[in-house]
């Protein structure tokens, strides 16, 4: 017998979206929980413990694709080593949680011309608050926003030759920005545009 399958209810297209500045680094995340007393010897392999306020924490750090700690072939160009050196200043700032970001600067991808490494994060509207705060000498803080307002093709492009004529919002002078991401608010999806070969996929510009 066939069972019934629902059809999902449609979005909205035309909804509230956040227009952000995409960076070209490496995709990164500090993963943040409680321990209990009690948990301590059963903490996530490869997790940092600290202790804060009261409460134990348990940090990891993560690329991409996979679970990264300190060391040469176990990093991702040293953002395990920065979360581990700094977890209790980053439990402080960042608090519970999965915390996805943008680790980029010197040395990774495009490089932007800036000194050291950088860590931006995707989730503007948890993060507003503190645009300029350092960890371990490392700049923390959201992405660039560029546009907050219902869905529009023509903020899109005008955010995007924003880009193109005056460079980076996130590092000032920087004239090779790579693009911008959409987040549409209804569908919770994140959509990327980019300038590079008229944004075209990798298979599409080698074509």
């Amino acid at each position: 017998m066939h069972e019934f399958v629902e059809w999902p209810k449609t979005k909205r297209l035309f909804r509230p979206v956040i227009v952000s500045e995409k960076l070209d680094g490496t995709n990164s995340a500090v993963h943040i929980s409680k321990v209990r007393d009690d948990e301590l010897t059963a903490t996530p392999e490869g997790a940092r413990l600290t202790y804060v306020a009261g409460q134990w924490y348990a940090l990891s750090a993560q690329s991409r694709r996979r679970i990264i700690t300190p060391g040469k072939t176990s990093d991702n160009y040293g953002f395990a080593a920065w979360v581990y050196d700094n977890a209790a200043e980053l439990v402080e700032i960042l608090g519970e949680g999965t915390h996805f970001g943008e680790w980029w600067g010197r040395g990774i991808q495009r490089g932007y011309d800036v000194d050291g490494k950088r860590f931006s994060l995707f989730n503007t509207a948890r993060h507003f608050e503190n645009p300029g705060t350092e960890v371990g000498g490392v700049p923390v803080g959201p992405v660039p926003v560029l546009y907050e307002g219902v869905f529009s093709e023509a903020r899109i492009h005008h955010a995007l030759m924003s880009l193109k004529l005056h460079g980076s919002h996130a590092a000032p002078g920087f004239m090779n920005p790579e693009g911008v991401c959409v987040f549409h608010t209804q569908t919770r999806n994140v959509f990327k545009v980019t300038l590079d070969n008229e944004d075209a996929g990798k298979w599409e510009a080698a074509a």
